[in-house]
């Protein structure tokens, strides 16, 4: 599991959550440190925030993408506009999922892509 989010309060608040269902949580304050991370877990699904500085949501998954990783990707954002929405659809993305996320929808995602797909190992070219 790998949460992608600039928000301290929010990375560690999903991280927590996310750890009482039972998933192994990696957390990156930013799309750049995930670049840089050189081994990927080999069964994860990413939940990615939208909206970062530098390098947003959808870039990020875009260029996982461009280097051959293909890990199910949930979205995460505080307005998933209908241009959003489509925009996370043509890079692959699970699902986009607004803020807040207060019931279980995003453990139910994770589980759904770990389900269907999850499991794929893919370590970056260093």
């Amino acid at each position: 599991m790998i949460i992608v989010d600039d928000d301290d309060a929010v990375r560690q608040s999903l991280t927590f959550s996310l750890a009482l269902e039972g998933f192994q949580v990696r957390a990156f304050r930013n799309g750049e440190e995930l670049l840089a991370e050189q081994e990927l877990p080999a069964r994860a699904c990413m939940v990615i925030d939208y909206c970062m500085p530098s390098l947003d949501g959808l870039a990020l998954i875009g260029r996982l993408r461009q280097s051959a990783i293909a890990l199910p990707a949930i979205l995460i954002t505080a307005k998933a506009s209908a241009e959003i929405r489509r925009l996370a659809t043509l890079c692959g993305c699970r699902a986009v999922l607004e803020k807040p996320l207060e019931d279980s929808s995003l453990a139910d995602c994770i589980r759904d892509a770990l389900a269907s797909g999850g499991s794929e190992a893919f370590r970056k070219q260093g």
